[in-house]
């Protein structure tokens, strides 16, 4: 039997975003549960499942889809927790904004980011540019050796 498909973990505090994020993925008829959350705060509670996602199943997400300009804890110190933990490090983290500060890329590159993503203007471009990355960190990416499901022992 497959091993059940790990959540994708948004971390948006844009409604519009949010929103086309969540059809890009409906469309592309991505599987995966995505969880959102909207500040970097309840991203790392999530992540650590504490505070209110202490009852959360243990699995960890198949991939961060990372804004930067958040509220309470912002992207990059989120980012920085991610890469800085031995648990989580190995976890993909799609940085997906719409900051095109040179700093913002150099600096997620530097913590560890997997890939940055800048968030298209258009409708169209933006949703293709989300079905494509979540396609791929959801269901082609390979998993590291620590996150693969442990092999069944036969009874």
């Amino acid at each position: 039997m497959a091993a059940p498909l790990r959540p994708i973990l948004l971390v948006e505090d844009d409604p519009n975003d949010l929103e086309m994020t969540l059809e890009a993925f409906a469309d592309a008829h991505v599987a995966n549960e995505v969880v959102t959350v909207r500040d970097g705060e309840a991203a790392l509670d999530y992540l650590h499942a504490r505070g209110p996602y202490a009852d959360r199943p243990p699995r960890r997400p198949a991939v961060v889809l990372l804004d930067l300009k958040l509220p309470k804890v912002d992207g990059i110190e989120v980012l920085r927790d991610i890469k800085g933990d031995a648990r989580l490090r190995t976890l993909p983290v799609v940085v997906l904004t719409s900051s095109r500060e040179e700093r913002d890329l150099v600096l997620s590159y530097q913590l560890g980011v997997n890939a940055f993503v800048v968030k298209p203007v258009g409708f169209d471009e933006f949703t293709e540019a989300v079905r494509q990355t979540g396609l791929f960190w959801a269901v082609i990416n390979e998993l590291s050796p620590d996150e693969r499901p442990a092999p069944a022992t036969p009874p």
